[in-house]
């Protein structure tokens, strides 16, 4: 645990040194020594550097650290319940607008099958749709979607609601 500790703050620190020293002769030569010292059970670079550094610094700052880590769950719990009522309203809001608009299209186009607007249709010759003689004013309560409208030789579907 001591080497993998020490390894990321070393790719830590090595992010930021290759911009500046990639150009020193022996960089990654140098690199690579480092990286052997630190994994050589010889000599326990990796355990040297954590007793000597890394063990002390953490040890003098377990009190904020441990407070930090209470601060993030606690926002981060709040952030959650937050963006969680967030979603779920615009989850909501989309579900809604999707029935009305969907009940909206549906009716439009089951309103478009009323006998009532085929009679509101005034042709030239009486009849409530152009070529097609008038439904008799009787009918217009009592047609089910089976009934046939004829005239000029074709048929026509009705549905009432």
């Amino acid at each position: 645990m001591m080497y993998w500790i020490i390894f990321a703050l070393f790719t830590t620190a090595e992010t930021f040194t290759d911009i500046f020293l990639c150009w020193f002769p022996f960089y990654y030569e140098l690199k690579i020594a480092f990286v052997a010292w630190l994994l050589s059970p010889y000599t326990k670079g990796s355990s040297l550097l954590y007793r000597k550094f890394v063990h002390p610094t953490l040890s003098s700052k377990e009190k904020e650290i441990d407070d930090c880590l209470i601060q993030a769950k606690d926002r981060s719990y709040d952030a959650l319940v937050h963006f969680g009522k967030r979603g779920l309203n615009v989850a909501a809001t989309a579900a809604v607008m999707a029935a009305s608009k969907g009940q909206g299209a549906l009716s439009e186009r089951l309103r478009s099958f009323s006998m009532q607007d085929l009679s509101s249709i005034r042709g030239d010759s009486g009849s409530t749709v152009p070529g097609y003689p008038r439904v008799p004013t009787h009918h217009q309560g009592s047609l089910s979607s089976s009934a046939v409208v004829r005239g000029h030789g074709k048929l026509q579907a009705c549905c009432t609601w």
